[in-house]
């Protein structure tokens, strides 16, 4: 088993607004056989997502595995509106980079 960062296995992680109140991530595999590793792995459940993103599970409001574009999909609640005083990413689009170094066991 090799242990390998998020960042190297994923297409995409990013993140984006999803209307004035809500940001949402998405991290986007090239290869099925690597997106169904992570997935197995259970590196990024519903409970991990907000423990990375140090957020109240009630902020969570959807986690999607969504198979067909092997991509893992979740949505979280903004603390403030989006450009809002206060606010300090209008665009919610610096948000995943506590996703990048994420470990991920890979059997080999």
């Amino acid at each position: 088993m090799s242990v390998k960062k998020l960042s190297d296995l994923a297409k995409t992680i990013r993140s984006k607004n999803a209307g004035t109140d809500k940001i949402t991530f998405d991290i986007i595999f090239r290869e099925r056989d690597t997106y169904e590793k992570v997935k197995r792995s259970g590196v990024l459940t519903r409970q991990s997502v907000c423990r990375i993103l140090n957020a109240d599970p009630a902020r969570l409001t959807d986690f999607v595995e969504y198979d067909p574009a092997c991509a893992i999909k979740f949505t979280i609640l903004r603390l403030r509106p989006s450009g809002s005083p206060g606010d300090a990413d209008i665009f919610g689009a610096q948000q995943y980079a506590p996703f990048l170094d994420v470990e991920v066991n890979m059997p080999d």
